[in-house]
């Protein structure tokens, strides 16, 4: 995932600023969605623990990769690892905080955030069977509102990301004919559109054409102020997107049974939930004392997850709930 130059200030102090090396420096890489919140967990670190981060922001599939070849001392993916993944290489996985996937809109005459959709209706127009704003399946999910004769053209990811994977994860779940025909995953064959690469390829493409719809980040969404589209959510209510609809969809989560915290935040049964919410994880080694720097990250994540909440929040995330923190810190604290 990708977001706005800005957002990347935080990780860019964190990760390019020179600082004095000393045992307790750690290197993170991966995931762009996470890197302002470990940029600014990292700033706060320093003064707080005593530990700086050095994150590169390379993405998930190479975070996994860079973790895999122990050349870092974490890794970070929106996508979780495979469970046998995990396992050879004696890694421990869990999730940080979470975000939402928001569609965003370029429709004449429809004031942001009042145009509604549900999910067959989303999947039907990224295949191209819907191709008129004013479409009467559209129609259904606005009474009332005067939609325009204007063609609609769909914004994708051209690059393989985390953020195409969660939303296509969604059309997969809502539309039986987007998970036999596309499918999901971090870059798949598109039926068409138009191609763009990260979070400000797609809002240009979106603002620059009359009629498009894409997807985004939340947080790059709405500190780009761009239109959004409220959401048919799994309990039959239309909803926005924000911090207070993510966060019921975590609540309403199967943390329990998930495997390697690995949670399925899909289209969540919880009532006023944002279907298309996802974790960022982090890949560490196991047992702690197994690396060089396991103790000072071990240390380093311990003090985010305790006492980041706020700076989250200030960053458009949702911190993972309490009890779920509690139990990644004793799994990590016993696992071989």
């Amino acid at each position: 995932m990708s977001f706005p130059v800005r957002f990347l200030t935080c990780a860019l102090l964190a990760g390019a600023v020179p600082v004095m090396a000393h045992a307790a420096d750690i290197t993170g890489a991966g995931s762009s969605f996470a890197a302002p919140i470990y940029g600014a967990w990292g700033a706060e670190s320093r003064g707080a623990i005593g530990i700086s981060l050095n994150y590169q922001t390379v993405g998930s599939s190479a975070g996994q990769n860079q973790i895999l070849a122990r050349t870092v001392d974490f890794g970070a993916s929106d996508v979780p690892m495979d469970t046998q993944k995990l396992e050879a290489a004696h890694l421990f996985q869990f999730p940080t905080v979470m975000g939402g996937i928001v569609p965003v809109v370029n429709v004449p005459g429809i004031a942001p955030g009042k145009l509604q959709l549900d999910g067959p209706t989303l999947a039907a127009i990224y295949r191209g069977e819907i191709t008129q704003w004013n479409d009467p399946k559209i129609a259904a999910c606005n009474p009332g509102l005067n939609l325009p004769d204007t063609a609609i053209a769909t914004v994708h990811r051209a690059d393989g990301s985390g953020t195409t994977a969660v939303f296509t994860a969604y059309l997969a779940r809502v539309s039986p004919e987007w998970k036999t025909g596309q499918g999901a995953g971090a870059s798949i064959a598109w039926p068409g559109g138009i191609g763009a690469r990260g979070n400000d390829g797609v809002a240009a493409s979106v603002r620059n054409t009359e009629g498009a719809i894409g997807y985004v980040e939340y947080a790059f969404a709405a500190n780009t102020h761009m239109a959004t589209v409220k959401l048919k959510n799994h309990s039959g209510a239309y909803v926005a997107p924000g911090l207070d609809s993510f966060s019921r969809a975590a609540e309403a989560a199967d943390w329990k049974d998930a495997s390697h915290f690995a949670v399925d935040l899909i289209d969540t049964s919880g009532e006023g939930a944002w279907p298309i919410v996802s974790p960022t994880y982090v890949l560490v080694y196991v047992p702690v004392s197994s690396a060089e720097h396991g103790a000072a990250v071990r240390k380093f994540f311990g003090h985010a997850l305790q006492a980041g909440d706020r700076t989250a929040y200030r960053l458009d995330y949702v911190p993972v709930p309490a009890n779920v923190k509690t139990d990644i810190l004793q799994q990590w604290d016993n696992a071989k």
